[in-house]
């Protein structure tokens, strides 16, 4: 049996084939919109997969100010800050945040579903959120995707 022909395929920045997503947040729960974004960065949908390289598609979520919460959320969770000043700690509630920032809401949802290291925050480059229906990405012409066809 020839054992070369099952080699493990590992992929590499040049190898990498890289996509712009277009996804909607209009009535999505942010945690399993977050959930499934976040893997899609990753690329852990793809069949290279390779833990240690940046092989996930770039995303846009456009209309982040129309995502949904379950329970009490809008009014309970918290979302905190620093200035950098002694005693400068400001938290913010999540309506709130929507109201100035809706895009931070996702932002931070998904951020915190990345690795926490170097390949983390090269990921988390890889997102573009818009508070509305435009966005300033229309050159690189991404496809529209309806995340409920993901698991």
């Amino acid at each position: 049996m020839d054992t070369l022909s099952y080699k493990t395929i590992s992929a590499n920045k040049s190898t990498v084939d890289k996509q712009w997503l277009l996804v909607d947040a209009e009535g999505q729960t942010l945690g399993r919109l977050a959930s499934k974004v976040a893997k899609i960065l990753r690329g852990k949908y793809k069949t290279n997969f390779t833990p240690h390289v940046d092989c996930g598609d770039n995303v846009i979520v456009i209309n982040a100010e129309k995502i949904d919460m379950s329970g009490n959320k809008w009014e309970d969770k918290e979302y905190q800050r620093y200035t950098g000043y002694p005693g400068g700690q400001r938290s913010a509630s999540a309506k709130e945040v929507l109201e100035k920032h809706p895009e931070r809401i996702i932002e931070a949802s998904v951020k915190g579903m990345l690795p926490k290291n170097k390949l983390g925050a090269d990921l988390f480059r890889n997102l573009k959120v818009y508070a509305g229906a435009e966005h300033g990405q229309e050159a690189q012409k991404p496809k529209a995707i309806n995340l409920n066809d993901y698991k």
